[in-house]
């Protein structure tokens, strides 16, 4: 696929990171201006040290330069600390706001783009991507100003005290521009295949961490090595191939410097030339020639920071423009009676050729509890998620409370579920906070506490140093399944919400656990409409409704007696969990 180019548009996007910086901004190009001017003001008196002190014996113009140049260095001091501090302030500024807005994109971004990119490669846009970004604000702005600015001012001391010879130097412009034009479209491919190296680094590392116990129970060492050794070398290559490109650059112009310089020297050397130079003129300008390299050098290498920056730029405005989850419904709920219309729902998941549901229809009444039961893959968990509008449906209509979800505001909407879902998600915080996680309005310890009473995890707390103030560790890693479930199950039950989803919710709790919990959830359907997600069928016998799905379509439908007097597939499975 062949990657976008920077357009001018890119470069004025980037630059408007920058726009609220101006004063700052204006000071940092005082400093920076300021650091050149003491610089070429230095080299500019060599001439007169040469001709007029050394040539005629005036020795008052070598002791003002001793009382001057003191002072001249603190001055050049103090303007390096105004250019170098207020340009890395601007650079770490932008830097943070850009980290701000990726955050805020991602967690505003619908369920159908994270199941398309990986952690660890979105991880890398906020880490690695927006530092390249602080290249190009600081880095490469600090040294385009600064050694721009000493360029020009050596060029005019030697077009000031000799135009002759430093003509040649307008010369080699073209053939640096040609050289920098080239270099810079490399810069720009390399660094992009920097950046997804380093995606794709992050994820290896990701993938590694995470499921670290299955890698090594089931001795994947070697793989998880071989694995992450090649994308570590990719990295490096492309690392390689872009220092390459720089060195060839930097020395390129240094050549043609150089050549630039030898026929200064050659042109110096005829009679005519030699007869109007004075020594002080021809050390100046040489001299002035030779300082033209280091500059030089440092404008080609910022072209490779700024590139790197662009690239990035490039990657990170490529998420940020991306649609935010819709959310155009205007209908605003304060609490909804519960009742929930399936319409001929029809839905395929992105980048999908076979629906996950198709035709499906049905009607739970307010305070009801409706079971979705049938094998794996089947489309139970996607009904739960086009509930709660992780997805749209392609065709039908899902309702709640007689209203189109599509009408409905996402947070007045999502506010009316508590989902208790068997892949549990817990922050790393204490299990107190993780219980109130989202509550609607502030909540009381005591709230917390009889949430946590009837969910049972008051059981563990007293195994726990701090009970309820005990931190839980990265997404629960100091607590056990089951008492992980319950946590979630306790937020659920101090969410209060009208709707309650249960997706395995007893999954993870063993067979005591879940006799318990089961009380307790009943005891919280009394008051809710709730969608159960179930294997287990002993959870969902008392259901008002189960539906036996299959291959994403309805295929039975009634009560847990009817549906066994119908000996038909909801009979065949209850006789396989019970041996019947």
């Amino acid at each position: 696929m062949q990657q976008p180019d920077y357009s001018a548009a890119q470069v004025r996007r980037f630059l408007r990171y920058l726009r609220p910086f101006k004063l700052p901004f204006f000071v940092a190009i005082i400093g920076m201006i300021g650091y050149s001017a003491v610089d070429t003001f230095v080299f500019a008196q060599l001439q007169p040290m040469i001709d007029e002190s050394l040539g005629n014996n005036d020795h008052e113009y070598l002791r003002l330069a001793a009382y001057a140049i003191v002072p001249l260095f603190l001055l050049r001091g103090v303007f390096n600390f105004l250019g170098s501090y207020t340009l890395t302030w601007i650079g770490s500024q932008v830097v943070m706001r850009m980290r701000q807005q990726l955050f805020d994109k991602y967690i505003h971004l619908p369920v159908s783009f994270h199941d398309r990119h990986s952690v660890g490669n979105l991880i890398s846009k906020v880490t690695y991507d927006t530092e390249q970004v602080a290249g190009a604000a600081g880095k490469a702005l600090l040294t385009l100003v600064r050694e721009g600015a000493l360029v020009i001012g050596l060029l005019v001391v030697m077009f000031y005290y000799s135009w002759q010879l430093s003509l040649i130097f307008l010369l080699i412009g073209p053939l640096v521009a040609v050289i920098v034009s080239f270099v810079s479209k490399r810069f720009r491919k390399v660094s992009r295949n920097i950046q997804h190296a380093m995606g794709n680094l992050t994820s290896a590392v990701e993938q590694a961490v995470k499921g670290h116990k299955v890698v090594i129970m089931f001795g994947g060492q070697a793989i998880e090595q071989q694995r992450f050794k090649k994308k570590n070398n990719h990295n490096r290559q492309q690392t390689m191939k872009l220092a390459v490109t720089q060195i060839l650059s930097v020395s390129s112009i240094q050549v043609i410097a150089s050549v630039a310089l030898a026929v200064v020297l050659f042109i110096a050397s005829t009679p005519g030339m030699l007869e109007e130079l004075t020594a002080g003129v021809f050390i100046n300008v040489v001299f002035c020639m030779v300082m033209l390299l280091k500059p030089l050098k440092q404008l080609t290498t910022i072209n490779n920071e700024f590139q790197k920056g662009m690239a990035a730029c490039t990657s990170v405005f490529t998420i940020l423009d991306n649609q935010d989850e819709d959310d155009s419904g205007n209908t605003t709920f304060d609490r909804v009676n519960g009742k929930i219309e399936f319409d001929k729902v029809t839905f395929t998941y992105p980048g999908k050729h076979q629906p996950a549901l198709s035709d499906i229809s049905f009607t739970a009444e307010p305070g009801q509890t409706v079971a979705l039961v049938g094998r794996s893959g089947s489309g139970k968990s996607t009904i739960s998620s086009l509930l709660t509008r992780f997805y749209h449906p392609d065709e039908g209509q899902v309702r709640l409370d007689d209203t189109p979800l599509a009408e409905v505001d996402l947070k007045s909407l999502r506010a009316q579920f508590a989902l208790v879902s068997q892949h549990v998600t817990l922050f790393n915080d204490t299990i107190a906070n993780n219980i109130a996680y989202g509550a609607r309005e502030n909540v009381s310890r005591k709230d917390i506490e009889r949430a946590a009473q009837m969910a049972h995890v008051d059981e563990f707390l007293n195994q726990l140093p701090q009970g309820l103030d005990t931190i839980v560790g990265e997404n629960g890693l100091m607590l056990s399944g089951g008492q992980r479930q319950r946590i979630a199950i306790a937020r659920a039950i101090l969410a209060d919400a009208p709707v309650l989803i249960l997706d395995e919710a007893t999954s993870a709790l063993d067979t005591e656990s879940e006799k318990l919990i089961q009380d307790a959830l009943e005891a919280l359907q009394q008051n809710c409409t709730s969608l159960v997600v179930a294997h287990r069928l002993s959870t969902i016998e008392n259901a008002d409704m189960i539906i036996v799905v299959e291959q994403g379509r309805i295929i039975e439908m009634g009560r847990h007696q009817d549906l066994l007097d119908k000996q038909g597939h909801y009979a065949q499975l209850h006789a396989l969990q019970f041996g019947d």
